[in-house]
This record gives C-alpha cells, structure tokens and sequence, in this order.
C-alpha cells in the first residue's frame, strides 16, 4: 500500500476539510513558543492584511478551530494552521487549542501540501509548486493529484507548465504582478528571452491577456515562417537579421529580400504599439 493510502480517520478529515474534532481527540492547550513551524510548509508568502484581520476575529471570538501538532524532544512540530498561529501571536496569546497527532514525515508534508491547497490566498506559483511536490515527493499521478483536490487533468497540467517560466516571471506572478492568464500565454513562447520581454511589456503597458494572446500568436506565426524560410535556402544573415529586430521590438518582424531593394515589416496591434516601437527605434522622440 502507498504512503498516500495510509491515513488515518483523523487526517481524512483534515485534508478533506471535515471537522477535526472527533469523540476521540483531546484538545491541549499548547504555549505558543514551543511550537515549531512545520518544515514541509510550502507557503512561501502569507497576506498580512489577511492575517491582521484573524487576528481581529480571535482576538473577538476565540480559535474556533483548533490547530494540529506532532510532539517532539523540543516541544511541538506545527502540522496545519500556521496562519491561526501567526494570528495568535500576534495579538500576544500565550497558549492555542490544538489537536496533537503522531504522523511521519511523509504524512506531515501530505497534510501541509493539501491544506494549503484548501486555501484561496496561494499564488499561482505556490499551487504549482504543491502539485509538483505531491507528484515528485509523495507519487502522485497527474489523474490521482486531480482527484484529490478536486480538479481536472488538464488544470493540475497547466499549474505545473507554470514551472517551466523563467525565475524573473515567476516572481511577477508570485507577487501578483502578472496574472495566471499571462503567464499561461507567456508559455507559448520558446524562448525564454521573448518571454521575459513580453512580461515586461505586458507590466509597463498594462496588456490584457485577450491582447498578449494575439501577440503571442503573431510572434509563433512568425516563427513558423521563419523555420520554413530555413528548410528554402533563405538568408542566415537575414533569418539572424529578423530574430534580432524581434527581440528589439518585442513583436513579429519581416524581411522581404527583392533583387534591387527590399523592406521590413513589423506588427503592431494598436496605436499604443506602434508609439512604443516608434520610440524604440527614435528614442529622442518620446
């Protein structure tokens, strides 16, 4: 039997949402300084604004839930609600109600991956990283992931492509300063450069993803063409020549060789586009 298929009643409950209070469990009254942070926590950034606000509400009612913990030689190993305890501490309480349960290793990191999960504060990034943690660490199959959590397929799929952006991106999405609809369009770029260039101009000319679509499927239509160009014979220099002045400008760029002369088409999809490009190339314009 797999590790993912040993738990018991107690953590069913917890990693399905249910009640973690049962008939059998008895509620401690911990000191919060004895209590360690769970090292399989994946959460990388918890909302202040969020956690002031539980604070507020512990501080009016009570930890209605109690958090769970494993005893260890120290004290206490947080298993799930760090952002009860962040609360707690916040408002100086000296103890918290919590649930002590005897869990490996490998169930501790299950319980904290799929908690956090439950919650709808994660980041893009955060998610994608506790799916591929789930499948990498603990065996998961895309299908099995998909049904524990509640999701299809093809979504965990598109979570874990996410990991696939270059670190810069991530961190744009991770703080939210790109959303997930952007950073799902940035993947169909190849290369990570235009990625990384488009993500700034998504940032700096505030794009919608209906509009780094298009982009985004201009620059492969371009790309397409290119490769084509290759297998005719056509120009290195030029085909160098075009990727080159891609780059540059962010967008798809043509160059039509004649025998006599010659000329280089570039896209643009609005107005904003072609001032932006004007001011690449005359940057005493602006």
């Amino acid at each position: 039997m797999s590790n993912k298929n040993r738990l018991g009643k107690g953590l069913s409950a917890l990693i399905s949402g249910d009640d973690l209070v049962s008939d059998n469990d008895q509620i401690l009254q911990v000191d919060v300084e004895k209590i360690r942070p769970n090292p399989y926590q994946p959460r990388k950034e918890f909302n202040e604004e969020a956690i002031n606000e539980l604070a507020q509400s512990i501080r009016e009612h009570g930890i209605i839930q109690p958090i769970v913990v494993k005893k260890n030689i120290r004290g206490y190993i947080l298993i799930a609600g760090e952002r009860r305890l962040r609360a707690a501490k916040l408002i100086g309480l000296e103890k918290i109600p919590a649930i002590e349960k005897d869990l490996n290793d490998q169930q501790m990191r299950e319980v904290a991956l799929i908690e956090n999960l439950q919650r709808e504060d994660l980041n893009p990034i955060e998610v994608a990283d506790a799916y591929n943690k789930l499948i990498t660490e603990l065996n998961y199959t895309q299908e099995e992931l998909a049904k524990r959590v509640g999701k299809s397929r093809p979504q965990i799929s598109n979570f874990l492509r996410l990991l696939q952006l270059p670190n810069e991106i991530k961190d744009y999405v991770s703080r939210g300063t790109l959303s997930y609809g952007h950073a799902r369009t940035l993947l169909g770029l190849e290369s990570k450069e235009r990625q990384k260039l488009l993500a700034d101009r998504i940032i700096k000319d505030k794009l919608s993803v209906r509009e780094t679509e298009e982009i985004v499927s201009n620059l492969v239509n371009v790309s397409r063409e290119t490769k084509q160009k290759k297998k005719k014979n056509y120009s290195t220099d030029t085909t160098n020549l075009e990727s080159q002045l891609e780059e540059l400008l962010g967008t798809g760029v043509k160059i039509v060789e004649g025998k006599r002369k010659g000329k280089i088409e570039i896209d643009f999809f609005s107005s904003e586009d072609l001032e932006r490009i004007i001011n690449i190339i005359h940057p005493n314009n602006q």
